[in-house]
């Protein structure tokens, strides 16, 4: 996509700097960017300056400058191709820094925002929750002066957004639909690892879901399960999960893996509510000859809320059977604790968002610690998901996590990939453990 912002020369401290020009011909001759285009937002012209001049030094040239909210949307209005990442201080005089970023989450505009301020991380932090579940990507937040290895890395989140025009809407769904694949069983299950912090050994696998789709290929369970579970199919779709996961697990001690291998599956609460289900997945186990020990179920604790009679009975009859029971997406609910007091749960599966990014956030860090140390003085097993780096991974062995699951480890995989995988991982997870 062709853009160009016209750099405006350089504000000396406490000189007054007015909307910035931008030069929609010449950005329509200047090809595909390959640097994101600067919106820079600060009614203080000192810090003004020493961002820019920061930005500068980082080899960007595409800056454009403003002291005061109108001029910033005016310089938007001008030319919305021309600006990729909006730099926005939060506490100005007249229009803030919030109302400034509702008013372009509600313009055309579809680039990316990183925050700046010099109130305290915690006020960031929560300022990102509210603009989060608008059309605007928040890239981050930074305290005020900005260092620039901070910046930088904020800047190398950033990916230019693909024009929407010419897009296929997504597909809508009906019941018929759902049912359909239930006859048809146009399921498959994908496998992501989970893997022991301490050892870097396999423990187990959980099982996801897709609906492989005759016109639309894989569809991913985000788009069904709630239909599902509208329609009164959940039931025939997770005894279908259950039972191709069991299956799976045979075959793979039957293919020489190193076993047991714990099998993780999601589990509705519309399951949990029909009478006979922890009867029937005993009876399924018995089956597979599988024991209950290596099952897992995970129940969502934002589903979860306060279980009435009938899950709670099949929950602690499943228990009672020797199936683990893990509570999914830790710390996104509204009564964690009260859960964790009345279920009998062996496992604590601690929220992405209490893990990614978690060593350099002083508020979440001692929110994934005291997880990890609830699940400890519980005795319940610790697994952190959304695992996504080096420092993700390092922080998690420092603070004594069980498990870890992600993408630093494996994404979600064919069945027939897993020993390939785990070939590739012993030896990285021989060099993830290396003394340094």
């Amino acid at each position: 996509m062709p853009r160009r912002i016209d750099s405006e020369p350089l504000a000396e401290p406490g000189a007054p700097t007015a909307a910035a020009t931008l030069a929609p011909a010449d950005a329509a001759a200047a090809g595909p960017a390959a640097q994101p285009g600067i919106l820079l937002l600060d009614d203080d012209p000192f810090m003004l300056s020493v961002h820019s001049l920061m930005l500068r030094g980082m080899g960007l040239q595409r800056i454009v400058t403003a002291l005061r909210g109108e001029d910033a949307l005016q310089s938007l209005q001008s030319d919305l191709q021309a600006v990729d990442v909006i730099v926005c201080d939060l506490n100005m005089p007249g229009m803030d820094g919030i109302e400034f970023l509702q008013a372009v989450d509600a313009s055309p505009y579809r680039g990316s925002v990183i925050l700046l301020s010099g109130e305290g991380t915690r006020i960031m932090h929560t300022v990102q929750k509210l603009l989060g579940g608008g059309r605007l990507q928040i890239l981050g937040a930074l305290e005020k002066p900005a260092r620039p290895a901070a910046m930088q890395a904020l800047l190398e989140r950033w990916k230019p957004v693909t024009a929407a025009h010419g897009q296929t809407p997504a597909p809508v769904y009906a019941c018929e639909d759902i049912h359909a694949a239930v006859r048809e069983q146009q399921w498959v299950l994908h496998y992501q690892p989970k893997v022991n912090l301490r050892s870097g050994a396999l423990a187990g696998v959980e099982a996801l879901v897709r609906w492989q789709h005759p016109l639309h290929g894989l569809v991913y369970p985000d788009r069904f399960i709630g239909l599902a579970e509208d329609c009164g199919a959940i039931d025939a779709l997770t005894d279908w999960v259950l039972r191709e996961s069991t299956r799976q697990l045979t075959r793979w001690q039957r293919e020489g893996l190193p076993m047991p291998i714990a099998m993780a599956v999601n589990v509705s609460m519309e399951n949990l509510r029909q009478p006979g289900f922890s009867r029937r997945l005993g009876a399924l186990m018995r089956e597979a000859g599988v024991p209950p020990q290596d099952m897992t179920l995970e129940i969502t604790e934002s589903r979860l809320m306060a279980p009435s009679p009938a899950p709670l009975e099949s929950l602690v009859r499943l228990r009672l059977q020797r199936f683990g029971l893990s509570i999914d997406d830790f710390g996104t609910g509204h009564s964690s604790l009260a859960q964790l007091r009345d279920v009998p749960f062996t496992e604590l599966k601690v929220d992405r968002g209490f893990v990614q990014g978690a060593s350099g956030n002083p508020i979440i860090r001692p929110m994934l610690e005291a997880s990890i140390g609830i699940a400890k003085r519980l005795g319940m097993q610790s697994v952190a998901e959304g695992v996504e780096t080096a420092e993700d991974w390092q922080l998690l062995r420092e603070i004594g996590c069980d498990l870890a699951q992600g993408y630093f480890i494996a994404r979600p995989m064919a069945s027939d990939r897993l020993a390939a995988w785990l070939d590739d991982w012993r030896g990285h997870s021989r060099r993830l453990l290396a003394p340094p």
